[in-house]
């Protein structure tokens, strides 16, 4: 893991995601101190995957709408709540 500056790693930038690019992980340091670390993107999203997550996401949003009440009744609530009050 190689360190650079954070000014030479703004005037390199380019070449920087180029080595990275080619799996090198770059530590980029502000006075001395690691700030920041640029590494390759190697988790790649699998389409598969998030179709079928985005599936079950509806069809959950489905189900619960159905079972959903058609409307909250807050006078019978309001009603509960002052039981037993003086």
């Amino acid at each position: 893991m190689n360190e650079i500056g954070a000014f030479d790693a703004k005037n390199t930038l380019g070449t920087l995601l180029d080595r990275v690019e080619r799996g090198e992980e770059i530590v980029i340091t502000r006075y001395g101190k690691a700030v920041a670390r640029l590494v390759p993107n190697i988790r790649r999203v699998d389409q598969n995957q998030a179709r079928a997550a985005f599936e079950r996401i509806r069809e959950r949003a489905r189900r619960l709408q159905r079972t959903k009440p058609a409307s909250f009744n807050w006078a019978a609530l309001k009603k509960l709540r002052d039981q037993g009050r003086p």
